[in-house]
């Protein structure tokens, strides 16, 4: 596999992670260690094993840890929801992030796919 910082696909979870921290910036103070660190933890988990799968040298090690990757996605999303209906994070902002975790979804379902292949 490419150097990770080339697949398309961590470049766009890197970009979610800077915009996960940009959002959760403006969270209340009190879910410091609450709903703000458990969307940016889920978030660097996306880029993390994105990288982490391009260090294995086997589709199934790769494939395992990009499964991992769209959990995370997954966990992304379910925090945002919360912080919107909360009223921690304006709609139109859940939107955007949610167009985003899409397709890094899409773009982790078509590499799970060709591991998944080569196995």
């Amino acid at each position: 596999m490419a150097e990770f910082e080339k697949l398309k696909v961590w470049q766009a979870a890197h970009a979610l992670v800077l915009d996960a921290y940009r959002l959760t910036a403006a969270f209340p103070r009190g879910e410091q260690f609450g709903l703000t660190s458990q969307v940016r933890r889920a978030a660097v988990s996306i880029a993390a094993n994105i990288a982490e799968s391009a260090g294995r040298n086997h589709s199934l090690d790769q494939a395992r840890f990009l499964q991992i990757a769209k959990g995370s996605a997954k966990e992304v999303r379910s925090h945002l929801l919360i912080a919107r209906d909360l009223g921690f994070l304006p709609f139109a902002e859940q939107q955007a992030a949610d167009a985003q975790l899409n397709s890094i979804e899409r773009m982790l379902s078509s590499l799970l796919r060709y591991h998944k292949g080569r196995a």
